[in-house]
């Protein structure tokens, strides 16, 4: 005769063997299976064995408990850490809009389980379960985790005052309703992995508020709203928990608003493999083309820009973010950008009018019948690319030589510029692969010399795809689809491989060159994207969302999560650019208002005021990170002094005629930044007569380059500090004097 627990297949089958000292010979037995055990050195078995022995009667049946603990009806001690574990993996890999509120459940889930298995014996499972999930709640909870460990006895749990309070009041959980039906649903096709542990616990200690309204999470447009206007939390949210007992789950709204989440600004560490054949290559560059006296070498420049240094905790780590091998492209890009780096127009600080001037080459497109929509310059300042409302793309070289193509029954074909058919509605967004002018020799002489120009084309459409264009073939390679609606923005990452795009479904999502899924979606915007831009080590997104909402986010590539919220924009954001040096960003909207942020502390340095209205559809900063270039609908390239602060300003007289306000050029004649002489500007409105308006230039504005009817769509610093603009002829548009 052995003993048989509970789980036994015979105690199930109704089994009840007693024969006379059955008392006697079941404690012979476990004592001799415990010295067994022992004996074997099966010190996790013995442990479990028993715990077992303590959780059954005489009769092999679950003990009798008349503690406020036991269960409605017993579960085994071991089911609480399964139940668990399945229960927190539904909700983090669900949708995010849902984690903030489903999390709620999860602290009161462990720490009745907790007491549950402690008030029952059950010593062993409890100890488990408190050394498994501790982890998950010591930023959240860490005073109830220092007195939660001290309840290692059953009498603890009688008597423990935080454990009474836990025992002897309901846990408040406020939810959604919508999501409270979610969840149930989920609980009762889930009841043997965790419904019954769950739905078991929420019945006996816990009431489940639930809300008329719809998921809420700490970056809601309500919960922005609630901090800007310095009010608490819903009524019904502050409830939550324990009453007397700090609770909150430790994401409330007003804590993680606080924008104090740590960043990693610094600059990524290069590859040890790629860092080696960067050096040796460079190296011998500086053998052939010795520097010019004064000049620093190539070696030299690189080791400036990418310091040898141990990873720290301001750089994000090499495992973080994970991209593919080097190739001998990225040797040959690299070395490149460590030249063009050095040999560049270098711009200093335009505090105070002192500085060179800063040069703009403008390209015009005509004949475009209003049709296009979007433009991008390739970085090697080869190729640009324009998208259409018509849904077509197409794309010409700068310097009108012939377009490569490596298509069989092209060889011979010259032709300056291709067009890529394939989306189904308007082209809102193109963007180039990264690229820079190729080395005039070739450093892999038994192999051919890698090529350095833009690969391949990303646009986006109203069509609801992203689609990726060969620029050698000319045809599309891969089409992205996962937005609900129209995509409106996209931007490469500034190392390539990642792309991110943002659309009408409110959602930013990140994708890979090697999969036509998103590794990542980030959610958390109440109105539809305007604007994206990458912080250039590669680890965070920045977005911009229109309409109600009004707010930027910061993301965090790894994780995925809302590191940095910025507000104060009143008007349709409409572009973004964040700084070579990774600390400010750069903001724009159709009000011609420019915000520059600091993205550690989460705060505003500055407007810059001087365009008119009608939007800035471009920006772009300097290599420097001192001196920004902007271009809007109101026909100028306005470049602004980043150092200067943008206190006092000046009233411009601006006439105001059919609907676009034109602000007026300031030449740049060497006098102080803010101070260059304004010329007048003059328009005819509809009606024929003449309106006044005042436009404000902030002091900070250090030139402003005016067209005679082209709206100005997009503008990017070169790697050499030079400033390339394009734009389409729009004949209706006002002149602006020169």
């Amino acid at each position: 005769m052995s003993y048989q627990p509970a789980h036994h297949p015979a105690y199930h089958q109704g089994y009840q063997v007693q024969p006379l000292g059955y008392d006697l010979l079941k404690t012979e037995l476990n004592d001799v299976v415990t010295d067994y055990l022992i004996k074997k050195g099966y010190r996790r078995t013995e442990e479990i064995f028993r715990q077992e022995v303590k959780d059954v009667d005489e009769t092999g049946k679950p003990k009798e408990q008349s503690d406020p603990t036991a269960p409605s009806k017993f579960l085994p001690a071991g089911k609480y850490l399964s139940a668990f574990k399945h229960f927190s993996k539904w909700i983090d890999n669900g949708v995010d809009l849902y984690k903030f509120e489903l999390n709620k459940i999860l602290w009161p889930l462990f720490i009745y389980s907790y007491l549950r298995l402690v008030g029952q014996a059950s010593y062993v499972h409890a100890q488990e379960l408190l050394e498994q999930l501790r982890g998950r709640f010591e930023k959240t909870h860490p005073d109830e985790l220092k007195n939660l460990v001290l309840i290692t006895l059953s009498q603890h749990v009688r008597e423990n005052e935080f454990a009474k309070a836990y025992l002897d009041n309901q846990y408040v959980i406020p939810i959604s309703k919508f999501l409270s039906g979610h969840l149930f649903h989920f609980l009762e096709r889930e009841l043997d992995q965790c419904g019954a542990v769950v739905i078991d616990i929420i019945h006996q200690h816990c009431h489940v508020d639930a809300v008329d309204r719809g998921p809420i999470d700490p970056f809601s447009f309500e919960a922005i709203y609630r901090r800007a206007q310095h009010l608490d939390l819903d009524e019904v949210d502050i409830q939550e928990g324990i009453p007397g007992i700090s609770h909150r789950s430790g994401l409330a709204n007003r804590n993680v608003l606080d924008n104090a989440a740590a960043l990693k600004l610094g600059p990524p560490p290069i590859e040890p493999t790629l860092r080696l054949d960067i050096t040796e290559e460079l190296g011998e560059e500086d053998r052939l083309h010795p520097p010019r006296e004064g000049m620093p070498s190539l070696v030299e420049e690189f080791n400036v820009l990418h310091p040898i240094k141990k990873e720290s905790d301001d750089s994000p780590q090499q495992t973080d973010i994970p991209y593919p091998p080097s190739r001998a492209r990225d040797v040959v890009v690299e070395m490149q950008k460590v030249r063009e780096n050095r040999d560049r127009f270098r711009i200093e600080g335009r505090t105070g009018g002192v500085g060179p001037g800063v040069s703009v080459c403008m390209f015009t497109f005509h004949n475009h019948l209003g049709s296009f929509s979007c433009m991008d310059f390739s970085r090697d300042q080869q190729l640009v690319a324009v998208g259409t409302t018509e849904s077509y793309i197409r794309v010409w070289t700068l310097n009108g030589n012939a377009l490569q193509s490596r298509l069989p029954g092209e060889k011979d074909l010259k032709v300056n510029n291709r067009k890529l058919i394939g989306h189904s509605a308007p082209v809102f967004t193109v963007a180039f692969s990264d690229s820079i002018a190729n080395l005039d020799r070739n450093i892999y002489e038994d192999a051919t010399k890698p090529e350095t120009h833009s690969e391949v084309l990303l646009s986006c459409s109203a069509d609801g795809q992203v689609r990726m264009w060969s620029l050698e073939f000319w045809t599309c390679l891969c089409t992205y689809k996962g937005h609900d609606g129209p995509v409106f923005c996209l931007s490469w990452s500034p190392h390539g491989h990642y792309f991110a795009t943002g659309g009408r479904d409110k959602t930013v999502r990140i994708w890979s060159q090697d999969r036509v899924s998103a590794p990542r979606l980030l959610v958390g915007h109440d109105t539809a994207i305007s604007a994206l831009t990458w912080h250039p080590n590669g680890a965070y997104v920045f977005s911009a969302s229109d309409e109600t909402d009004k707010s930027i986010r910061m993301w965090s590539m790894v994780n995925g999560d809302c590191v940095r919220i910025f507000t104060g924009h009143t008007e349709y954001i409409s572009a973004l650019e964040c700084a070579p040096n990774g600390k400010i960003f750069a903001s724009a909207d159709i009000g011609g208002s420019i915000y520059l942020w600091d993205i550690e502390k989460g705060t505003r340095i500055k407007r810059c005021r001087g365009h008119g209205r009608g939007g800035i559809w471009s920006l772009s900063f300097c290599v420097e990170s001192s001196v920004l270039a902007s271009g809007g609908q109101d026909n100028t390239v306005r470049v602004w002094d980043v150092e200067m602060p943008a206190e006092g300003s000046r009233p411009v007289n601006q006439p105001d005629g059919d609907g676009t306000i034109v602000a007026a050029g300031a030449p740049n004649d060497g006098k102080q930044a803010g101070q260059a002489a304004q010329p007048t500007s003059s328009s005819v409105s509809g009606t024929g007569k003449r309106k006044g308006k005042d436009v404000t230039i902030t002091p900070d504005q250090i030139s402003a380059f005016p067209t005679k009817k082209t709206p100005v769509m997009k503008v990017q610093f070169t790697r050499m500090n030079l400033v390339i603009a394009g734009g389409c002829y729009n004949p209706e548009t006002q002149d602006v004097a020169r």
